[in-house]
């Protein structure tokens, strides 16, 4: 579904990239891991128009989508989850869905979704009127994974969706992460958790200083000994 040939992308001097390459098909979870630094979250600003690359091509079903304006390639059917989740918080859940789905012009449609993702997360159904300010750091992820999902997306990506997470929220938002795959949603995950996420995925990548220095399905990576000392060793701090 998407493709990223020998991509390079450079800020000022100092290369981000370097010239890499990696393949999502289409129905699968792929997710890369790195460290903070490695390269991850320019990928995904990389892939949705956020920065130029130097060289390189990334195409989606089929479309070189290199360099066009980022509502072009949102329009084409991919949708992202950002890191830090970036929900409007001066306006309501139901707000927030809407502005989810603010290029679709489908009323019916809309609000089939807006159903769907309230099956998916009962607790925005019950908050549909609440400041999206005032929600829990969990429910707000859950908030814009579902902001997410109202573009109706062929492609999502999700960067770090459970940075600063309570242990039990992770295991819940990874399940949904599942169900949406399951429903025939293909998923970019970019995280840190290396262990839910290699757990999770189809297929792995591993980053390091802009480059990929590993790749195989999550469960080979996670019987890799230099994967496990690297990445799965270490605990996060997690937060409601």
């Amino acid at each position: 579904m998407l493709k990223i040939n020998n991509l390079k992308v450079s800020y000022g001097g100092i290369k981000a990239l370097n010239g890499i390459s990696l393949e999502i098909p289409d129905g699968k979870i792929v997710t890369l891991i790195g460290a903070n630094g490695a390269g991850k979250s320019t990928t995904f600003k990389a892939i949705v128009g956020l920065v130029k690359p130097v060289s390189g091509e990334i195409w989606f079903k089929d479309q070189n989508i290199t360099g066009l304006p980022t509502n072009k390639i949102i329009g084409s059917g991919i949708s992202t989850v950002p890191e830090g989740r970036k929900v409007f918080s001066d306006m309501s859940v139901l707000e927030n869905l809407r502005i989810g789905a603010y290029l679709r012009k489908d009323e019916e449609g809309i609000r089939r979704d807006i159903d769907m993702v309230f099956d998916l997360f009962p607790r925005l159904k019950e908050r549909h009127w609440q400041q999206a300010g005032t929600l829990s750091g969990g429910e707000q992820q859950m908030l814009a994974v579902g902001r997410g999902l109202m573009g109706h997306p062929q492609l999502m990506l999700m960067d770090e969706p459970s940075l600063g997470l309570a242990p039990l929220i992770v295991q819940e938002i990874f399940s949904i992460i599942k169900k949406i795959n399951d429903e025939g949603v293909t998923i970019l995950l970019i995280e840190q958790n290396a262990n839910m996420a290699l757990r999770t995925a189809d297929y792995a990548y591993v980053m390091e200083t802009g480059h990929i220095t590993m790749q195989g399905t999550g469960r080979e990576l996670l019987a890799e000994e230099s994967i496990r000392s690297a990445y799965l060793g270490k605990r996060r701090k997690a937060k409601v």
